[in-house]
């Protein structure tokens, strides 16, 4: 069985379309699973919303920035000095633009899909067993798994859920590492990587003999025609995520 594992979309059409593209050269997949975080940010969040939810058997769940769309929560921003105090109103003003600008976009059938959208998602598969996906982690949609977090934390953040492999998003960075007798892989994010790599990822899984090897993938895409797209429309926080989009990184 070969499973696609796509998160953090973000509204990138050419992004999406670029990974979709290079899926099939691969030979496709059986399944998609889509780990959510699928509009917010880049100006096309319709028509990913579109690209996706054509595709067969695909798996969706539920991210943070879904849900701070559909029930009007924000992400929490505290300064920690006076210098980033300074900056606050225009990062509020921002970040809520942002927001605004992606939900004027959706009708309510949409509204709907992302509000109804999972937290969890499980699949038992014949001859090698229970796989799972959240978001960030088990315990939270904002607290994801880095290469950094200790294996003391990882058993914090995956909740005491027993499964042979889990897959999880949020952090934009791919990640492949294991806890005991469990599997964690994070295909980093197709809209908006913060690696330092600007190429759109994404990852393969081909399970079979009871074995699961995983492929982490990085697909060119036109970056600049993303930029450019969100200064066409006027986007609320273009800079913030042109910015973004271009260094692959928080600046």
């Amino acid at each position: 069985m070969r499973i696609a594992v796509l998160a953090d979309v973000h509204g990138n059409l050419p992004a999406l379309a670029a990974v979709l593209s290079h899926l099939e050269a691969q030979g496709g997949a059986e399944e998609i699973w889509v780990l959510g975080d699928l509009t917010v940010f880049c100006p096309y969040p319709l028509q990913v919303l579109e690209r996706l939810t054509a595709l067969p058997r695909v798996r969706f769940l539920q991210g943070n920035t879904d849900r701070y769309l559909v029930t009007g929560e924000r992400p929490r921003k505290i300064a920690d000095d006076e210098a980033q105090w300074e900056g606050m109103a225009t990062l509020l003003e921002e970040r809520d633009g942002n927001f605004r600008w992606t939900f004027e976009r959706l009708d309510y059938r949409w509204y709907a899909f992302l509000r109804d959208l999972p937290y969890l998602q499980r699949s038992d598969v014949a001859d090698y067993g229970a796989i799972l996906g959240a978001h960030a982690s088990f315990v939270s949609d904002e607290l994801g798994v880095w290469a950094a977090t200790t294996n003391g934390e990882l058993r914090d953040l995956l909740g005491g859920i027993d499964a042979r492999l889990l897959l999880c998003g949020h952090t934009h960075h791919q990640l492949e590492r294991s806890l005991g007798q469990t599997s964690v892989v994070n295909p980093g994010s197709v809209g908006l990587p913060l690696d330092g790599d600007q190429r759109a990822a994404y990852a393969i899984l081909d399970l079979e003999g009871g074995d699961c090897q995983v492929a982490l993938h990085r697909v060119d895409y036109d970056v600049d025609e993303v930029i450019a797209r969100l200064e066409e429309v006027g986007h609320p926080a273009g800079k913030w995520v042109g910015t973004r989009l271009h260094l692959a990184a928080h600046p």
